[in-house]
């Protein structure tokens, strides 16, 4: 069983290009196979929240982007994006990202520029991992992406989600887990079960901080170091033969 471990950094990095350049090098010690961030434009999406002034600071511009995508590049570990506008999705694309990450909320189109934004990634061909733990038509969005390689993820977006919540019967048919839930149980358990079932890979997305963060994400994530125990554990998992 193959697995693809992504590092979902979101706002944890609080803006600051040196404390995303952090992280990144410890997801990279964790052994992880890829670091996600979040393109979107506060004003589009978070106009009214009540941590309006930090998600603004988090904001991933396009020009910190490329110094991210640089840094990741020259460290080894893969990187690229869950995009919330059309001219996002040009740039990552331009950009030489392999892949996009369609956040939940793109997929119920209630967000503006949602529809174009799928739509615009479905146009690179390139591969896309799906969550729709805020529902959403799946039919409609497996037309629009007829031409991608899809993964879809088992999640429920709930900050944190409670380990009684998840379906585990549901969650067999996926071949993606994003994580909302706290600590590490719940990827290792997932590992578990596909692992049972021999499939042949699994994609894992889990938010991660480092222990000092602040950012509005950082109360559901876990710690590079927690980060580095679950890669091992699925590891030895990988490893073990039933």
């Amino acid at each position: 069983m193959k697995r693809y471990i992504i590092a979902e950094i979101g706002s944890n990095w609080e803006g600051s290009v040196s404390r995303a350049k952090k992280i990144i090098q410890k997801c990279n010690e964790a052994s992880v196979d890829a670091v996600k961030f979040q393109m979107w434009r506060t004003d589009d999406l978070y106009q009214n929240h009540p941590q309006y002034d930090l998600i603004k600071r988090s904001e991933l511009t396009f020009v910190k982007a490329e110094k991210l995508k640089k840094f990741s590049d020259d460290e080894g570990i893969e990187f690229f994006c869950s995009p919330f506008y059309p001219e996002a999705v040009d740039f990552l694309d331009k950009l030489g990202v392999k892949r996009f990450k369609v956040a939940s909320r793109t997929c119920t189109l209630n967000d503006p520029h949602s529809l174009e934004t799928l739509k615009k990634i479905a146009e690179t061909k390139k591969p896309v991992i799906i969550s729709m733990g805020m529902g959403g038509d799946k039919k409609q969005i497996m037309k629009i992406f007829s031409k991608n390689k899809t993964i879809f993820c088992y999640c429920i977006s709930e900050y944190p989600t409670l380990l009684e919540k998840i379906n585990w019967k549901e969650a067999e048919k996926y071949d993606g887990f994003s994580d909302h839930s706290m600590g590490i149980v719940a990827p290792i358990l997932f590992t578990l079960l596909k692992k049972q079932v021999n499939a042949k890979h699994i994609t894992i997305e889990k938010h991660v901080k480092l222990e000092n963060s602040k950012g509005p994400d950082a109360s559901t994530s876990i710690t590079t170091e927690q980060l580095k125990a679950l890669t091992t554990q699925i590891s030895t998992i990988e490893r073990f033969r039933f």
